[in-house]
């Protein structure tokens, strides 16, 4: 059984920078690839990020790139997800996903609550 909990979501100005975390209560967090999703309101969820078990091998959806950091600390059992200039679309709520690899996250019933970004402009 894998349980996550993100944090660290709230309300950022268009431009500014957040940080989620997302704890995974797992007995072998480095045995999980784990990734970040997001859903806009009316819209469906998109890929965000995805990192593999080492950190070695790392996915970035193109609407993202060279903005969010996806990185993880296998001693905390968190993943991270950084991100830097943030613009209005960017608001969602963000998930927290695990999975076995990272060709195996898109079918991964592991997911987090969610927590909510709001970027304002």
């Amino acid at each position: 059984q894998v349980q996550l909990v993100e944090s660290g979501g709230g309300l950022v100005q268009a431009g500014g920078s957040m940080r989620l975390s997302c704890a995974a209560s797992v007995r072998s967090f480095s045995n999980l690839a784990m990734g970040w999703f997001r859903q806009a309101p009316g819209k469906e969820r998109e890929f965000v990020a995805a990192i593999s078990r080492s950190g070695g091998n790392i996915n970035y959806a193109d609407s993202v790139k060279g903005r969010f950091t996806i990185s993880r600390d296998n001693a905390k059992n968190t993943v991270y997800l950084q991100m830097n200039t943030l613009k209005p679309e960017d608001t969602a709520v963000y998930y927290c996903k695990a999975a076995n690899t990272l060709t195996t996250m898109s079918s991964s019933p592991y997911w987090g609550q969610g927590t909510q970004v709001t970027v304002d402009s």
